[in-house]
């Protein structure tokens, strides 16, 4: 079993050949493709986590589509004083299918 920890929009992930993660927005090459750094690589029983080893590790993603989070209402109320302030935030997402670890 051959798994992959990758650095990811601020965020760690643990994937797979197959796996679809759900990123920050990324910007993909002309092919769809992009590359994700690995933090952990586990390949049977050995474990590599040293820069050195990692640096020739290649974990290849094709986007499957770019999409927009739910939407996070965020109001600020302060009470007698007649303030209110209503504002609203959508993530942008990116989803990916990984196709390779090598």
């Amino acid at each position: 079993m051959v798994y992959a920890v990758v650095r990811a929009g601020g965020r760690q992930e643990k994937v797979e050949v197959g796996t679809v993660v759900v990123l920050d927005r990324i910007a993909a090459d002309e092919n769809g493709n992009i590359e994700l750094a690995p933090v952990l690589l586990v390949d049977g029983d050995t474990i590599t986590s040293d820069a050195q080893s990692l640096a020739k590790v290649k974990v290849t993603a094709e986007v499957v589509r770019d999409l927009r989070g739910p939407k996070i209402v965020i109001q600020k109320f302060k009470n007698k004083t007649g303030y209110k302030k209503r504002q609203g935030h959508r993530s942008e997402l990116t989803r990916v299918k990984i196709t390779s670890i090598k």
